[in-house]
């Protein structure tokens, strides 16, 4: 039986079992069986395809890496928790953005304290996407009741947070809206973690009834191509993304 998510990664980045070959010192015909036979390959070979591919080793092997390894591994990718987001400074916030090589991610309702906060990370995000980056902002759409209802939540009035979208929105608008490579969308969905991800470094930010975000833990995460937990929240940002629409026509 062969490895159809290993063919499928690998055609999607246009490579061949002899270009993977010369990456990981190994012999083509030994990526072919990889591919055709779904033969395993040694856990550094694992770790290296894994890493080359932007995949992790438990999606393209589900049956190579143990529930206890798996587990491990997870843990090991938070690097820090942060007690309260307003803790991570506008140059961490600057650092980890322009660090960022091929995409930028982020899931917020209105996300105003990093433009307000530290102005040149939009100059950031469109330098990296005129690089080649894939850049994609989601925001909570300030019509939908999941907006609504967060700002009831932190007693400062139903329209408070559509508000502070509206000003987002406004800020990102021109130096963002026809920049190439940057998407910008409009979420309904309830927001139960802020997403900051730039590669495989991401800022997550679980939400706490009543509390503003800012107040709340924020988890440093570190992706590890044997663990679970980064691609998790990952996972989360594709779904809602895939139901967001465009915010501007």
């Amino acid at each position: 039986m062969a490895n159809e998510r290993l063919r499928d990664a690998l055609a999607q980045r246009g490579l061949d079992s002899v270009v993977v070959g010369e990456r990981l010192g190994v012999d083509p015909k030994t990526v072919q069986r990889w591919v055709t036979q779904s033969r395993a390959p040694y856990p550094k070979h694992r770790a290296q395809l894994s890493a080359l591919l932007q995949e992790s080793e438990t999606w393209l092997w589900p049956d190579s890496v143990t529930p206890e390894r798996q587990e491990a591994a997870s843990r090991s990718e938070v690097v820090q928790v942060h007690p309260r987001r307003s803790s991570i400074s506008g140059e961490d916030w600057l650092r980890i953005f322009d660090a960022a090589t091929t995409f930028i991610d982020l899931l917020v309702y209105a996300g105003l304290f990093l433009p307000e906060q530290t102005p040149t990370i939009i100059d950031v995000m469109k330098a990296k996407a005129a690089d080649g980056a894939r850049v994609r902002l989601l925001l909570g759409d300030p019509e939908c009741r999941a907006v609504e209802l967060r700002g009831e939540e932190e007693g400062i009035g139903s329209q408070a947070v559509a508000t502070k979208v509206r000003n987002s929105l406004q800020l990102l608008r021109r130096p963002l809206h026809k920049a190439p490579g940057v998407q910008v969308r409009l979420h309904r969905s309830t927001l139960y973690t802020s997403i900051y991800r730039s590669d495989d470094t991401m800022i997550a930010n679980p939400h706490v009834l009543g509390l503003p975000a800012a107040q709340a833990p924020a988890i440093h995460l570190r992706r590890l191509s044997a663990g679970g937990l980064f691609d998790t929240y990952a996972s989360m940002y594709d779904r809602v993304w895939d139901e967001a629409v465009p915010a501007w026509t």
